[in-house]
C-alpha cells in the first residue's frame, strides 16, 4: 500500500467584508492553479487600517494540496 505525500504552500486572501470572505478569496483563486486541495489552516489574521478605520481583511492559510503520481 502506497502512502500519500502533500505539500503545503502559505497563501494569503484579502477582502473589504471579513476575515471569512478573505479565506473564501484565498481558497478560490488557489484552487484556480492548484488541484487536489485538501486542507486550509488559518495560520494569521490581520487587518488593514487607513485613516483610523478598518481598510481590509487578511487571513494567512497554510493550504495542502496532495501530490499526484507520475
Amino acid at each position: 500500500m502506497a502512502g500519500s505525500v502533500y505539500r503545503v504552500t502559505e497563501v494569503i486572501g484579502v477582502s473589504e467584508q471579513s476575515w471569512e470572505d478573505a479565506a473564501r478569496n484565498a481558497v478560490e483563486q488557489a484552487a484556480k492553479t492548484v488541484r487536489d486541495l485538501r486542507i486550509a489552516e488559518v495560520v494569521r489574521q490581520d487587518v488593514s487600517i487607513e485613516d483610523g478605520r478598518i481598510s481590509n481583511y487578511r487571513v494567512r492559510l497554510a493550504i495542502s494540496f496532495k501530490y499526484e503520481a507520475e
